[in-house]
């Protein structure tokens, strides 16, 4: 069970979508692959460490990671277009790679949501390249200070 804190302390935002809107295709899978601009507000004091995961909670075999960046500075408040900062280990996602790896759901369904979700921990998590959402979300049980959630839409 996730800890009971509240929801979107941190303000998570992008440049290129709004909360429940197409994510452009440049961000897709099959357009250009780049990573979404993310941006944020400041996390609570006593963070430190953020971490990010996106994952499509409509795949037709469940869940689908797209990303899993750790170890972001607490005093980052941005991803840029396709960048990291220095310090971001990425880990694994669900296509078997590391890093982003955009939204391409079946042609025909319904748009697909693709939960951002960010988290600030009071300590670091020590998680390395090949992370697993799995292992995010447990190191982040019993640490999280705040979170914050930006849902994108795609479909084909």
């Amino acid at each position: 069970m996730d800890d009971p804190l509240p929801e979107n302390v941190i303000e998570l935002r992008s440049a290129a979508f709004t909360d429940h809107t197409l994510i452009p295709n440049r961000f897709a899978h099959d357009g250009d692959n780049a990573s979404p601009p993310l941006q944020w507000t400041p996390p609570p004091e006593g963070t430190q460490e953020l971490v990010l995961v996106c994952e499509d909670k409509d795949a037709p075999d469940g869940t689908f990671v797209h990303w899993v960046a750790t170890g972001i500075s607490p005093d980052v408040n941005e991803l840029p277009e396709g960048k990291l900062p220095d310090g971001v280990t990425q880990g694994r996602n669900s296509w078997g790679g590391t890093g982003w790896d955009g939204p391409a759901p079946p042609v025909g369904d319904d748009p697909h949501r693709y939960f951002f979700r960010l988290y600030a921990v009071d300590e670091p998590l020590g998680l390395g390249a090949d992370a697993t959402a799995e292992q995010v979300h447990d190191a982040v049980r019993g640490h999280k200070l705040a979170a914050a959630t930006l849902v994108g839409l795609f479909g084909r």
